[in-house]
């Protein structure tokens, strides 16, 4: 019993272990790099469906690769030119790394050879459109999709099996366009952006390359680099990058398309942000609302008071004070028309002129009776007789207010003298 349960522990060990080394087996193969025992390889591959993400790229959509931290895609475009493009193969071949190549159709039936060794070295391939327009924003769509079917075809013509085209494609320039991309969509391409760029293809130098390409990764983490296989300073720079994200703790992550045979990596549709959002960051927009499909729009009537199971003898909700109001409100008379009648000539027709108020000023004055003019004379008269009255004394009143204030001329005192008398 001791050995046979000895046995059965063994073999059960040994299948583990065997199970281990078929789940790591990427990993260790792509760390497996020939003569170069230091290499970075490639971590793993990602198998994408383009129609469950068709847009991916946050430098222009909402979405990227499922990539987790410290991962990163390495693409490539506008190749094959066969001064650098076999350069970049090489070292990407001396690291054992797996990139993805956007071909440009001209230059694919320029250069089919190079395609093939695309191809050959594992790579995945996609495509750049034929002649690399930067106008795919305001182009015809017509004109869009010959570019697009243009370099589809010539660069499955360049390949010895044309099924290893991936439904890959990358605008030039980044100039989207909702028209293009739908057009892709339809025909099941998934549409790649990037995350970060290198800007290799301006005039910098490869320190600078490298440089933005390490500085930009480092601020986002993970993502899709943007490079080009056709110049002479990514040539330079590639090497630096690929040693320092070794330094820094990076892996490299491969991306093919499913196919029957091979189906997609799951993954959750949170994976599938930059920085999905989680318990202590919080969300930063809203969610989208969605679009609901209404079975019916008619109008549904208002709900009588039998609908609210309500009972006529109820007592009424408004205080009895207010509903004694809202009853006589209701029984006012309405107020008669002649009620708001002016009679022309008036004197109120004639102050709402301007021209007019001497007039009515003169028609007022007439209309007083002779009485009240009289009391109105006699009192102005009295009125002025007592101002003449006030006048009259104010002249006196004035000179003895001038003799007071003379005689409280402040005098010095005679102490001395008060001081003798009553001593």
């Amino acid at each position: 019993m001791i050995g046979s349960s000895l046995v059965l522990r063994t073999r059960s060990w040994i299948v583990l272990c065997l199970g281990m080394l078929i789940v790591g087996s990427p990993a260790a193969l792509a760390a497996d790099c020939p003569g170069h025992p230091d290499a970075l390889g490639t971590s793993r591959t990602l198998v994408v469906d383009p129609r469950e993400h068709p847009l991916i790229g946050t430098m222009q959509y909402r979405e990227t690769l499922p990539l987790k931290d410290h991962e990163v895609v390495l693409t490539f475009d506008d190749g094959p030119l066969p001064k650098y493009s076999n350069q970049v193969l090489q070292i990407l071949a001396d690291e054992c790394i797996k990139a993805t190549f956007f071909i440009i159709g001209s230059q694919a039936k320029a250069n089919p050879e190079g395609v093939r060794k695309l191809v050959a070295a594992g790579h995945t391939v996609g495509t750049h459109s034929m002649d690399h327009p930067l106008t795919f924003d305001r182009m015809p769509i017509e004109k869009a999709e010959a570019e697009i079917n243009g370099g589809i075809a010539w660069t499955s013509a360049a390949m010895t099996d044309p099924s290893q085209l991936a439904p890959f494609f990358r605008i030039p320039g980044l100039m989207r366009a909702e028209g293009v991309e739908n057009y892709l969509i339809s025909r099941g391409i998934q549409v790649w952006s990037a995350d970060f760029p290198a800007d290799d293809w301006r005039h910098v130098s490869s320190d600078r390359v490298y440089q933005l390409a390490i500085q930009r990764l480092e601020a986002k983490g993970k993502g899709i680099l943007l490079l080009h296989d056709i110049q002479a300073r990514t040539v330079a720079a590639l090497p630096r990058i690929i040693r320092d994200l070794k330094a820094r703790g990076y892996r490299i992550v491969h991306v093919v398309p499913a196919t029957a045979e091979r189906p997609a990596t799951p993954t959750a549709t949170v994976e599938w942000l930059l920085h999905p959002p989680t318990e202590t960051t919080p969300i930063a927009r809203w969610p989208r609302v969605p679009n609901f499909a209404f079975t019916q729009t008619r109008t549904l009537p208002a709900p009588a008071l039998a609908d609210l199971n309500a009972q006529a003898e109820h007592q009424p909700l408004l205080p009895l004070r207010t509903m004694a109001q809202a009853n006589v409100a209701a029984t006012l008379p309405v107020p008669g028309r002649a009620l708001f009648a002016i009679p022309e000539g008036s004197v109120e027709v004639l102050l709402s002129t301007t021209l007019s108020r001497r007039a009515a000023t003169r028609l007022a004055i007439a209309a007083e009776p002779p009485r009240a003019a009289a009391k109105d004379k006699a009192a102005k008269g009295k009125a002025g007789k007592a101002h003449a009255h006030r006048t009259a004394h104010a002249a006196p009143a004035a000179l003895r207010h001038a003799a007071q204030a003379k005689s409280a001329t402040p005098r010095p005192t005679r102490v001395a003298t008060s001081v003798k008398k009553r001593a």
